[in-house]
Parts: C-alpha cells; sequence; structure tokens
C-alpha cells in the first residue's frame, strides 16, 4: 500500500506518507507545504508522489528539520527535478552531504536519503505567512531543527514532539538533551504544533508541556535507582517500564524502551562528571 493523504492544516497542507508490502504502512510521516515552501520532504518510497505535489505547487525552497531518511528522503529529487534550493542546520549539511547508513527496517519502512548539498539556514526566514525561525533542537538527533511562525502561532517541530508520553527511543537519542530542548521551546508562543508524526492543531504549547514533564518524571525516577546502584535493567524492572518486543526487534534494538533508560543513565554520568550533581537543565 503506498499512503499519501492530504490534511489542511488552516493555510498549512500537511500530506501523511507511508509504504507498506501489506496492509496499512506501520509507521508513517508528515511533510507540509505553504506558499513556495516545503517542510521536510517524506520517505523515498513515496517519491512519485512528493515530486509531483512539490512541482504542481511550485516549491522554491525545502527546509529540513533533520537528515533521517524519513524526513529528507526525497530531498535530493526535488531539488535536481524542480531546482528547489534545500536548507538546513550546519550538522545537517555536513550528514547529507555523502551516503550515511541506516538499517535493514528503516530502508524497508522509507529507503534511503540520497547525498546533496545542503544551503545553510538564515537567522530569519520570510514567509506568506509572516517571518520563519529556525530553532536548534538536538536531542532525537544531533542536527535536529525546529521552524516557529510567530504571526500563525505554528511550530514546525519535526521529532522533537511525537507524542506526550514515549514508549520508546532510538538508541542514539540524548534523553537529556530532549529536555533541555523542549524547554527551549516553551519561551515560544504557539498553539499549532506540527509535528512529522502526529501534529496537534490546538493547545500544542501544552503537548509540549506534556512531554516535557514525562520526560522530566521518567529521567528523575531512572537517575535516583542508577545512584542507589541499580542496574539499567531492574530500573527497568522496579519503574514497570514496557517494551514493544515486536517493534524492539523489528528494529534490531535500534529502537526500544530500554535504551531510554540507557540514555538517562548516559546523560547522568556526563552531567555528574561535568557539574558534580544530577543535572537535567
Amino acid at each position: 500500500m503506498r499512503l499519501c493523504k492530504q490534511y489542511d492544516f488552516k493555510e498549512i497542507k500537511g500530506f501523511k506518507l507511508g509504504r507498506s508490502l501489506v496492509g496499512y504502512p506501520m509507521m508513517t510521516a508528515y511533510c507540509y507545504l505553504f506558499g513556495d515552501i516545503m517542510i521536510d520532504t517524506g520517505l523515498s518510497h513515496i517519491q512519485k508522489e512528493i515530486l509531483r505535489i512539490a512541482s504542481n505547487h511550485k516549491i522554491k525552497r525545502v527546509f529540513l528539520t533533520h537528515h533521517h531518511e524519513d524526513h529528507s528522503g526525497n530531498a535530493a529529487v526535488i531539488k535536481n527535478e524542480i531546482n528547489a534550493e534545500v536548507y538546513g542546520h550546519p550538522l545537517t549539511i555536513e550528514k547529507m552531504s555523502t551516503p550515511f547508513k541506516i538499517l535493514p527496517y528503516q530502508k524497508y519502512m522509507w529507503g534511503k536519503a540520497t547525498p546533496l548539498s545542503v544551503k545553510p539556514l538564515l537567522k530569519n526566514i520570510e514567509t506568506d505567512m509572516g517571518t520563519m525561525i529556525p530553532v536548534h533542537t538536538p536531542g532525537h538527533s544531533k542536527d535536529h531543527t525546529v521552524y516557529f511562525i510567530k504571526d500563525a502561532g505554528v511550530l514546525f517541530s519535526g521529532d522533537l514532539y511525537l507524542a506526550d508520553k514515549i514508549k520508546f527511543f532510538r538508541s542514539d537519542e540524548d534523553l537529556g538533551i530532549q529536555i533541555s530542548s523542549l524547554k527551549k521551546i516553551l519561551k515560544f508562543d504557539f498553539e499549532t504544533l506540527l509535528c512529522a508524526h502526529h501534529p496537534r492543531i490546538n493547545h500544542g504549547k501544552k503537548h509540549i508541556k506534556n512531554k516535557l514533564g514525562f520526560l522530566e518524571d521518567l529521567y528523575g525516577n531512572i537517575a535516583a535507582l542508577w545512584e542507589k546502584g541499580y542496574p539499567e535493567k531492574q530500573i527497568f524492572k522496579a519503574l514497570n517500564l514496557k517494551e514493544d518486543r515486536f517493534i524492539k526487534y523489528f528494529c534490531f534494538g535500534n529502537v526500544s524502551m530500554i535504551n531510554g533508560v540507557r540514555s538517562a543513565v548516559r546523560y547522568y554520568k556526563v552531567s555528574k562528571k561535568l557539574y558534580g550533581k544530577n543535572d537535567k537543565s
């Protein structure tokens, strides 16, 4: 099944994308369009559909939230076929300049991202909806960036949000740094949260607060047990955390709840070494 379904978020068009050999896609991703701008480009498995959409909407500028293949998968073809410029954080520029390795499940779900030359972001980006500001929000990935339009009260959040409560983490995510990024974003005023996987048209800031509260509680509980000498697996059991075993094994362990425990412990160790205390600011 090839999924490419349009949703309207006021002046912004969202396209929900996914592909599966059998049945409804297990994982989907959104890209967003307004004026001559596209935020993220979706998975390369839906290349024909996205290229047609970008061409029909006369897209001239593409802004990537980060390099992951479900966000950057069609950036190269859009640039090459319709001469749109692609922009991203300096770390996105570096990552997208050469091929990067992905696991078999990533290739199956989304396909590869083709290397391309990405241009650096401006501090202020002029759009039909007002000035758009890029904000570096690492944690999910080192290059992760969100885009905020004050006049419209909109935040394009990439993978910063995902859900109020997180059920699993990538092995390379940094839970502690995500907490800092969520706090940074709460300084902005927005109502609409256009997440790449679960958009929230209303109460967007509240959803960010909910996720922040969830991660702070999780981190605090993990750190407290680690201080008492609990090993990671025992912490997992003590906190009654649940593992989606299908997701864990399908993703070769790259996505799991135990990764959240490991990430919190790593951040705690670094914070303890740098600051001599349990720091999560």
